[in-house]
């Protein structure tokens, strides 16, 4: 199967796909964090040089658009114009990967603020059914695909919010909380590279 990981600088999906004997590739406008099939640059620059894929699971950018930002928008009451535009832009965004003409596609992110009216997800899913002690959920949007089976539900979890892994202060503090998880990775790969 020929997978395509949208929006992944940090290579976990990619190379879990890779392992079970797929052709995966990843694409970010950074650097991949583990060497292998990456490019560096614009997802829809890279779907016009090669469009012929099986799968694409995307994780397209949530500042903007998921809940957890949504106390921005309306800071003392009044709707922050900027900021909605900027919600704006990133929803149109997840659109265009959600409308791709690709058989199989999953769309991941946090749950998303109601203003903006993405489509209703089909699945929330969280580390913890995955072999990881955290709360952190994410929907996914899914296209040509079953929803994932839990694999490894661990019974001690704690938020993510108060992990000091993901809160991490500095730079890197927002790459620490998107870098997706090792075991949601393999679920995916297990379940949907079957299909």
């Amino acid at each position: 199967m020929k997978v395509l990981i949208a929006c992944e600088f940090s290579g976990i999906v990619r190379e879990e796909f890779r392992k079970l004997g797929h052709e995966a590739w990843s694409c970010d406008l950074l650097p991949t964090e583990i060497p292998g099939n990456h490019y560096q640059g614009d997802i829809f620059e890279f779907l016009n040089k090669d469009s012929n894929w099986d799968l694409m699971i995307a994780h397209p950018p949530c500042t903007y658009i998921s809940n957890a930002g949504a106390t921005h928008l309306f800071p003392e009451g009044v709707l922050n114009k900027s900021r909605y535009r900027k919600g704006l832009k990133a929803k149109a965004f997840f659109m265009k990967l959600f409308n791709l003409d690709i058989p199989r596609i999953a769309i991941e992110n946090p749950i998303p603020s109601t203003i903006y009216k993405l489509p209703k997800y089909n699945q929330i899913i969280q580390p913890y059914e995955h072999g990881h002690p955290f709360q952190k959920k994410t929907c996914l949007w899914l296209k040509g695909l079953p929803l994932l089976t839990p694999t490894n539900i661990v019974e001690e979890r704690q938020s993510t919010r108060v992990s000091t892994w993901f809160n991490k202060g500095g730079k890197d503090r927002q790459k620490n909380r998107a870098r997706s998880f090792e075991g949601i990775g393999a679920t995916m790969a297990e379940q949907w590279g079957r299909l």
